[in-house]
């Protein structure tokens, strides 16, 4: 094998954005497509000349793929992905890697069973300024963390959210901004920063017509006794995208590429030793080599092939997934609960019960088909 045979289910936005970048990858080839919209797959399958389905079983039984993206709304990437597991394909799952951590559970335990190649697109940890930040913070540069800050807001329209019947419901997307615009910059905050153990939150729907959460704030407890905030929300223009990990040698800030501050001493051995009452340790910025990488989908995409075909490490191992659901589930869990902390690991059945109650409140009825166009920024 020198190419990996890729099927591709669901062609909306994302769906359709991965068929065109696909094409760029050596190490891939798109053969091909399924969406349960029969005219939206017959125009993906014609521009590209592959075989179109309407049931993904079908795609996946069908002997013409190594592998598939799972690029349909929120609740069907476990189930799309365990049914390709089970028939011995390595799976990409869009983001979130589910709805639930109960169903984030069952996809990991499968993709373990089955030993099937699986990965997360997570596409941020590709870019060099990522990895930088990871290689600083497993090096212990900055020693223990004792604080972390992430806020991650933009905005979106209300006709963003009139665009297809499933946004902003908790019947067919499973929650708000915080399962659909933030988990890309949760993932990288509980990949950088590790996961709380304690969840206080607030959500609220500041300014759209949906049924879930337009922005969130939660106060963070850490094993170690760290304290953290994140807020991130579609409410806010222009936007902010900020993460802080404050450790007991230095401090690292993530605004786009890393910026790194050390200190001549660490904090509490300077504040036990010194005689200047007004004190602090000097701190110097210290420069960050970033590696130059390919970045966006298609680094996931090859990433994933050349595991197949060469043994390449994955940048995104499937089971890491969890880390970033249990967080977005503890917030809408804390918020739905007035603001009452939660633990993590979260109660998986508590979490359950929460969403199936959700659901049944939940009214899918906005005029119209869905508006199956790619986010510009993901566009090859």
């Amino acid at each position: 094998m020198d190419k990996v045979r890729f099927g591709i289910v669901g062609t909306g936005g994302m769906g359709s954005g991965h068929a065109s970048t696909m094409q760029k990858i050596e190490e891939c080839e798109l053969t091909a497509v399924c969406d349960v919209d029969p005219d939206a797959v017959k125009g993906i399958s014609d521009k590209y000349g592959v075989k179109m389905f309407t049931d993904y079983k079908e795609l996946i039984d069908s002997g013409l793929v190594d592998a598939v993206i799972a690029a349909t709304p929120h609740y069907f990437h476990p189930i799309v992905g365990m049914y390709a597991m089970k028939k011995g394909l390595a799976v990409i799952s869009e983001k979130p890697i589910a709805v639930t951590v109960k169903a984030a559970d069952e996809i990991i335990k499968t993709a373990k069973e089955t030993g099937a190649p699986f990965t997360i697109m997570y596409q941020s940890r590709a870019t060099g300024g990522s990895q930088a930040a990871r290689k600083i913070i497993q090096s212990g540069e900055l020693g223990e963390l004792y604080r972390t800050r992430l806020i991650s807001s933009g905005f979106r329209s209300q006709a963003y959210y009139d665009s297809a019947p499933w946004r902003g419901t908790w019947k067919e997307e499973g929650g708000g901004v915080l399962i659909n615009q933030a988990p890309h910059a949760l993932d990288m905050f509980t990949w950088l920063g590790g996961l709380p153990s304690k969840v206080t939150a607030r959500t609220a729907n500041r300014r759209h017509n949906i049924e879930c959460e337009d922005e969130a704030s939660a106060m963070l407890e850490y094993p170690n006794g760290a304290s953290g905030f994140l807020h991130v929300s579609t409410s806010e223009s222009p936007g902010t995208s900020l993460m802080e990990f404050c450790g007991e040698k230095g401090k690292l800030v993530m605004r786009g590429n890393p910026e790194l501050w050390k200190l001549e001493m660490p904090l509490q051995e300077f504040s036990d030793t010194t005689d200047n009452m007004w004190g602090s340790p000097k701190s110097e910025k210290v420069a960050v080599e970033i590696e130059d990488r390919e970045t966006g989908h298609g680094a996931i995409i090859r990433n994933m092939a050349r595991h197949i075909l060469h043994g390449e490490a994955l940048i995104v191992p499937g089971e890491e997934g969890i880390n970033s659901m249990e967080l977005i589930n503890a917030v809408i869990l804390s918020g739905q609960k007035g603001g009452q902390p939660v633990e993590v690991p979260l109660d998986r059945e508590e979490y359950e019960a929460l969403i199936e109650d959700l659901k049944k409140t939940s009214k899918v009825e906005k005029a119209g088909s869905a508006k199956r166009v790619t986010d510009p920024q993901h566009r090859s």
